[in-house]
């Protein structure tokens, strides 16, 4: 069962991966597993080898948590391969309810992050400042089109990894800004294994790095990284917020016209400027129940 657990909260990561402004590392946040990840993440290095050959396979693979960091990618990968579509419709046609629930995710997850915190000091709201401002201002960047080339699939890989580890830095935003989000969604939906599986050595790579990072600050300046983690989910609340109105428009790589700047308006407005139905009765349901699920995952959590 427990590995059944594990293998569901893997699926809601990569979920919450495929969508730009999401961050995987949120829903880790949110189920309890992100201190085991990242822990089980960092034991993975060249010492393993000597372990190995002292006290065998069971010793390593118990060493690094092999069962847990098994079910949680597979879910991850499972996720990722087969709900891609979906989201991707979901966005397209029903844009403002899926929106609305994203935002209403990160929005109680500020929350939850926030009580992870029982002494904040001065500094504290300085690096959490810092970190909204920073987040911010990532995502009113342009995007910009790097040629599709096996080299930039792997660089994408790894710089998206960081940002999936990363509570409220979204890879696939950084995917998107970078313009390889198309691409390498494309790929995912179209089986072309050998861009698949340059994209995961990438992020295999970008994870054994920045995980080790990760790690030592959170056992080193629990608080104070934490308080800057929240700041980023801050930061890319703007990027979610349901109603927009797009700007400018741009072709991407592979000829399709695609949003470049958006402004986000409010719901009134919205009806007004666009004259759309701005569904705010569904958006508040959705926002709600995103926040319900989250409460009811924070409390069996702490059960």
């Amino acid at each position: 069962m427990s590995i059944l657990k594990t293998v569901l909260k893997g699926i809601a990561m990569g979920a919450a991966d495929v969508v730009p402004g999401v961050s995987g590392g949120t829903i880790a946040f949110i189920t309890g597993i992100y201190d085991k990840l990242l822990e089980s993440i960092r034991r993975i290095n060249p010492s393993l080898w000597r372990l190995y050959r002292q006290q065998g396979f069971s010793a390593l693979w118990q060493n690094i948590n092999g069962t847990f960091l098994v079910a949680l990618f597979s879910g991850i990968l499972f996720s990722i391969a087969t709900l891609a579509k979906g989201i991707s419709w979901l966005l397209s046609h029903h844009p403002i309810p899926t929106w609305s629930f994203f935002f209403g995710l990160i929005l109680v997850s500020v929350y939850h992050m926030l009580t992870q915190v029982d002494k904040k000091r001065f500094h504290h709201f300085v690096l959490l400042s810092v970190a909204v401002a920073f987040a911010y201002f990532i995502t009113v960047q342009n995007p910009i089109d790097l040629s599709f080339n096996l080299m930039t699939v792997f660089f994408a890989g790894m710089i998206a990894i960081c940002a999936m580890i990363l509570p409220g830095i979204s890879g696939s935003f950084i995917l998107l800004l970078i313009g390889m989000y198309t691409p390498i969604l494309s790929a995912i939906k179209s089986a072309q294994f050998e861009v698949i599986g340059i994209f995961i050595l990438g992020c295999i790579t970008g994870l054994l790095c920045f995980s080790h990072l990760l790690s030592w600050l959170l056992r080193q300046y629990r608080h104070a990284t934490m308080m800057t983690l929240t700041g980023l989910m801050i930061g890319t609340l703007p990027k979610i917020w349901p109603w927009k109105e797009t700007l400018t428009w741009r072709i991407n790589s592979h000829g399709e016209k695609v949003p470049n700047q958006e402004h986000n308006l409010s719901p009134w407005q919205f009806e007004q400027t666009l004259h759309q139905d701005p569904q705010v009765l569904m958006a508040v349901v959705m926002a709600a129940l995103a926040i319900a699920l989250v409460l009811v995952l924070e409390r069996k959590t702490r059960a």
